[in-house]
């Protein structure tokens, strides 16, 4: 096989990298964050983004360390343990599996909010079934239109601060500068915030795709470390202006229907006419992250089956069209569980395969660099164990502030993998299965 050329730059992988995180899912979750924060969204999403720093630094790092495909997973079994690292590709698969599923929910909450006659489950059903019928097709056209559907996504955002601010400027007795948006109507508890940030790292979610770009890039060892921590910055950036924003236009966490709560605001600050073109651009961009996300996923699923990781006759070989069909249509079976969970408890369990993959790949930074290399001055001391503990921690942090439900649902994830990497080793007798994912 011939190398693929390195042609990407920095800018060309910040730029894929925020695509891939689809900034416009702030306005998508933001009724569920302010009932979550009690009115503090912006509070949540700068307290997630503190914590993602540290863990996108570690990413970094590890990408220069192992400048290959497979993220966490390549990571973690190179710097710590090859079983460690199944069970974190495991736990990327949870996401890349169940990430389809919320994405494809969040869409049909607004397109019920727009048409209450037509129910929601009828609404996922078509995104099921429309967005796998063009993976199991190929994706040249959805290529094709990707960046249109970015730059549709960002006028609406700019849009939506636009009127937000000038709805709060038409209000006298709203200030445009207030810490409420950060310390919610509860002055800033603590267990409140981190219970909301917990929530708010799903739109951090794909920062770290840009590592499979890896054989693309010029000087990926230089060019990715910045590129990762240059896109957990913007993107945070994003969602905390655009929700302090929103949150000023609209006070409280009082929604009808949380999960649809941006096309109620968007109504109220720019009437029909927006709310329209808001439910347009919130729905492509659900489509267009739908169409990834489940690509992504099938392709890992294939990858998994072609290993013989995961069973090779029904997701190890390819379809008619060259398409990964037995995981394009297990994500899609999996995606029917949707018609039972609500955007919360759906996030939530998504973030629990997310928070242990961060945490492991965390843990790699000290085993690689400080223990393996015994890079221990004093530079090498705050960028190999001090940065990664304290991301590690508020990881672990992040984690225990889930909802019960999503860390019941995630432990027994994680059971599983263990049982099935227990029975692939027969009781660990036989070497772990080797994943390779192509770049």
């Amino acid at each position: 096989m011939s190398e693929m050329k390195k042609t990407l730059t920095l800018s060309q992988v910040v730029l894929f990298g925020l695509a891939y995180m689809t900034p416009i899912i702030v306005l998508g979750t933001f009724g569920v964050l302010a009932v979550v924060t009690q009115g503090a969204v912006a509070g949540a999403y700068l307290a997630a983004l503190v914590a993602m720093l540290f863990t996108a630094h570690s990413y970094g790092r590890m990408a220069a360390a192992y400048p290959v495909a497979g993220s966490a997973y390549a990571y973690v079994r190179h710097a710590i343990d090859d079983r460690l690292g199944f069970l974190a590709g495991w736990a990327i698969l949870l996401d890349y599996l169940f990430l389809p599923m919320v994405i494809w929910l969040i869409g049909a909450a607004y397109l019920n909010s727009a048409f209450p006659s037509i129910p929601t489950a009828l609404w996922l059903l078509a995104f099921i079934g429309v967005t796998t019928m063009i993976n199991v097709l190929g994706l040249k056209l959805a290529s094709l239109i990707n960046s249109a559907m970015m730059l549709i996504q960002m006028l609406v955002l700019v849009a939506f601060v636009g009127l937000s601010v000038h709805y709060i400027l038409g209000d006298p007795t709203q200030p445009l500068f207030s810490l409420a948006p950060f310390l919610g109507t509860d002055n800033g508890s603590l267990p409140v915030l981190m219970a909301g940030a917990a929530v708010a790292c799903y739109s951090f979610l794909g920062f770290d795709a840009v590592t499979t770009l890896t054989e693309e890039t010029r000087d990926p060892q230089r060019t990715l470390p910045r590129a990762i921590l240059l896109i957990t910055l913007l993107g945070g950036l994003i969602f905390i202006v655009v929700s302090y924003c929103v949150q000023l236009a609209a006070p409280g966490f009082d929604f009808a229907n949380p999960d649809a709560a941006a096309y109620t605001i968007a109504r109220n600050i720019g009437g029909d006419l927006f709310v329209s073109i808001f439910l347009i651009g919130l729905v492509v961009g659900q489509f267009a992250s739908g169409i990834a996300a489940q690509a992504s996923g099938a392709r890992l699923i294939y990858a998994m089956g072609r290993d013989d990781v995961l069973p090779r006759r029904w997701l190890g070989t390819l379809g008619r069209y060259g398409t990964p069909l037995g995981g394009l249509i297990l994500s899609a079976l999996v995606a029917l569980l949707a018609l039972t969970m609500d955007v919360l408890s759906a996030a939530s369990f998504i973030n629990f395969g997310a928070f242990l993959a961060f945490a492991l790949v965390n843990l790699a930074v000290v085993f690689h660099y400080y223990l393996k290399e015994g890079r221990r001055g004093p530079g090498d001391t705050l960028r190999f164990l001090v940065c990664p503990a304290i991301g590690l921690g508020a990881i672990v942090w992040l984690l225990f502030s889930l909802d019960h439900r999503a860390i019941m649902l995630g432990s027994i994830w994680l059971l599983a993998g263990l049982g099935w990497l227990v029975w692939l080793t027969r009781g660990f007798r036989r070497p772990t299965p080797e994943l390779h994912i192509d770049a």
